[in-house]
């Protein structure tokens, strides 16, 4: 009895880790198209998914960073960002403004209800994954700190090394 207890929770432990792909969610792009999760892709190249509200400081200067060099990133890499709003469905509509105001060039998707958000376990934002070419989760990250832009850019390095 010890032993198959132990062995459930060994595997209870390691559930996390094999949660490998993303979740099937259906959400809705700033634009209004809608979007399942699990189809999300970058034609074999990695890509982010970012989490953030409108409201998260931290979220908005991670993102705002990320812009400054998100060109380079592209050109060099060919990674994409898709940036998920986790903001309440009355504040939808200050997100399409800031977007605009911060020349943000992400995909941008709503999670109102943070289904995408709890199904991938997310407690606080920012929150960041590097999905690889394959569909895989291959990285996350919580928190911001000035700087940390440029480790998600080696994971995708490290990636594409591969």
């Amino acid at each position: 009895m010890k032993k198959t207890f132990a062995i459930i929770m060994l595997l209870c432990a390691l559930a996390p880790l094999a949660q490998a792909q993303l979740p099937a969610v259906t959400l809705k792009t700033i634009d209004g198209r809608t979007v399942r999760t699990d189809t999300l892709n970058n034609g074999g190249k990695p890509f982010i998914i970012d989490f953030f509200a409108t409201w998260c400081k931290p979220c908005n200067r991670e993102l705002k960073a990320i812009n400054e060099v998100y060109a380079d990133w592209k050109e060099e890499t060919g990674v994409k960002l898709i940036a998920v709003s986790i903001d309440q469905a009355q504040n939808i509509n200050k997100l399409k403004p800031m977007v605009d105001e911060q020349g943000w060039e992400y995909e941008v998707l709503l999670d109102p209800n943070g289904d995408f958000k709890r199904a991938l376990g997310v407690q606080l934002i920012p929150y960041v994954l590097i999905v690889d070419g394959n569909g895989k989760i291959a990285y996350k990250h919580n928190g911001y700190t000035d700087g940390a832009e440029n480790e998600l850019i080696e994971k995708v390095r490290e990636l594409l090394s591969k």
